[in-house]
């Protein structure tokens, strides 16, 4: 029984960690979209 919980809560945490690696890369991709974006204004 207290196995079967430990594997829940290990799923829930893995799925959680997941989670947050897609938002990191989410912002890390819109942060270089906007360094990009603003070089690209600031030459024009």
């Amino acid at each position: 029984m207290k196995k079967k919980k430990t594997n829940t809560e290990q799923a829930r945490y893995d799925r959680g960690q997941i989670f947050v690696k897609i938002v990191a890369g989410i912002l890390a991709i819109m942060m270089v979209v906007a360094v990009a974006a603003s070089l690209i204004y600031a030459f024009i």
